[in-house]
């Protein structure tokens, strides 16, 4: 996560030629809060600052850290009003954050939970903010949250002059039932890719489909973050966060992984974050949960190559020249695409017609590094039409797949003391912590020679192996989950 820092609010009053200055690296947005300011101060009902032939100087500490955003302008307001002797107040243990509006009112604004989380681990006791994100901030226990709907209305609270603003109730968290659009059961086939999309969520691993067009490929998808177990309430609180960050939070909080499908002609910023003021990309508002890239070599190959350190290290860092930020990026990567750009490269239906150097372009697309990094590969066939036909070829549905998935995470958190897939896994924990047959390491050197894995690879068998024993309860990883494990190594693009 963004790294935050407290801003504290200063400001000087002298005698002389009326100016109004804010100083410690502010944008553009901050700049303008000397009109909002003044016109807010003057509907509260007192003077406003241009009326009065003063110079002011606002300073924003610490200096050397660039400020953005509109969410200063009600501590900007009662810094002004306390130098100026018009009120008085014991700031001690209280943080002011919210946008005014010219009439005073204030307006919401983005990434309060965040703010507010920072507050109560710096010790702060009360938290002000724009009536319209109290809800929202009073997710967090340990501090008192009090809504403001204008700035007149604070500065009586604070001065005890008239209205007292009562604290904001906690707000009540209840975990509604999970609405389930794409279910499992009204995919009609595909047992190999169904079984392949429970492995991949009860592990954390990457999962890619790939087959020809209209088989189901983004159904699945789909119906995959249905699957996922409901977030702790820790990840729920930093999923919201990010959320709010991004200004796409729907004043709720997010109990349920979340699921992210970009366009596949999104650029590299849009998905990694970045910007001249940096937000959060698509991966990591899919953190805790799934990205889905349907037709994963129709993303630009610069975009697809940004994925390397995020997959294999969970947080993603951007650097630009105003300075670095870390983005969480633990996300489960869901892909689906076709063989070949006319999608019927080794189909039985129909015939290929791509071109020898269509085909190179394409295979060119997604580079080695990437296809190490993701965990399955699954073929996704054509199916009979009797199939789809059949009212009576209908599997498991998402809620029953849920409960086996849960129950495996369980085995999971069990086995490493702590919120804990098998994908996470590093090398000394492999070492440490999976069990496995001689039969199965006998076989599993030998597959490793002959299909030339990466040490990269070879980990990502273990992890994958030791995801499908959990699944079927066994403490020590056998002969059978290898074979099962080796199956999903890549087959297409060779």
């Amino acid at each position: 996560m963004l790294k935050q820092y407290t801003v504290s609010v200063e400001t000087d009053i002298t005698r002389g030629l009326h100016s109004f200055a804010i100083v410690g690296l502010p944008d553009k947005g901050i700049e303008e809060a000397r009109d909002r300011v003044s016109a807010a101060i003057k509907h509260a009902g007192f003077k406003s600052p241009k009326q009065k032939n003063e110079k002011v100087i606002i300073s924003l500490a610490p200096a050397h850290i660039r400020k953005d955003g509109s969410a200063f302008d009600m501590a900007i307001a009662l810094s002004y009003l306390c130098a100026a002797e018009e009120i008085t107040f014991d700031s001690k243990g209280k943080m002011f954050v919210g946008e005014l509006a010219l009439d005073g009112s204030l307006r919401p604004v983005r990434g309060v939970l965040p703010l507010v989380l920072h507050a109560r681990n710096k010790g702060y006791k009360e938290m002000y903010v724009p009536y319209h994100n109290a809800q929202e901030a009073s997710l967090v226990d340990g501090i008192t949250v009090y809504g403001v709907l204008t700035l007149k209305e604070l500065v009586e609270h604070l001065t005890h002059t008239g209205i007292t603003i009562a604290p904001q109730a906690r707000t009540e968290i209840i975990r509604e039932e999970r609405v389930i659009t794409h279910d499992f059961a009204d995919i009609k086939g595909q047992a190999m890719a169904k079984r392949a999309l429970e492995i991949a969520a009860a592990g954390g691993h990457n999962i890619c489909m790939y087959g020809p067009p209209g088989t189901g490929k983004t159904m699945l998808a789909r119906a995959f973050a249905g699957i996922l177990p409901p977030l702790s309430f820790r990840d729920a609180l930093e999923i919201t966060g990010i959320h709010s960050i991004a200004g796409i939070l729907e004043d709720q909080l997010i109990m349920y992984p979340p699921y992210r499908s970009p366009h596949h002609t999104s650029s590299y910023v849009s998905l990694v974050g970045g910007g001249s003021n940096p937000r959060p990309g698509e991966v990591t508002l899919a953190h805790r949960g799934v990205l889905f890239l349907d037709e994963l070599p129709e993303f630009d190959k610069k975009v697809l190559e940004c994925l390397r350190q995020p997959l294999e290290d969970r947080v993603i860092t951007v650097a630009r020249a105003k300075g670095s930020v870390t983005y969480p990026a633990h996300v489960m990567l869901v892909a689906a695409m076709n063989p070949c750009p006319c999608g019927f490269r080794g189909s039985s239906q129909q015939a290929c017609k791509c071109k020898p150097h269509d085909l190179a372009r394409y295979e060119r697309k997604i580079s080695g590094p990437i296809i190490d990094r993701i965990d399955m590969w699954v073929e996704v066939s054509a199916i009979d039409h009797s199939v789809l036909l059949d009212n009576t070829q209908y599997g498991e549905a998402s809620k029953d797949i849920a409960l086996r998935i849960a129950h495996t995470r369980e085995i999971q958190i069990e086995r490493y003391g702590k919120e804990k897939t098998n994908s996470e896994l590093t090398a000394r924990d492999i070492k440490s912590q999976v069990n496995m047959s001689a039969a199965a390491r006998t076989l599993l050197e030998q597959s490793a020679k002959h299909m030339m894995l990466s040490p990269r690879g070879f980990h990502r068998v273990i992890k994958l192996a030791r995801t499908i024993a959990d699944i079927e309860e066994c403490v020590c990883i056998e002969e059978k989950h290898i074979l099962e494990a080796l199956q999903y190594r890549p087959k297409v693009l060779e």
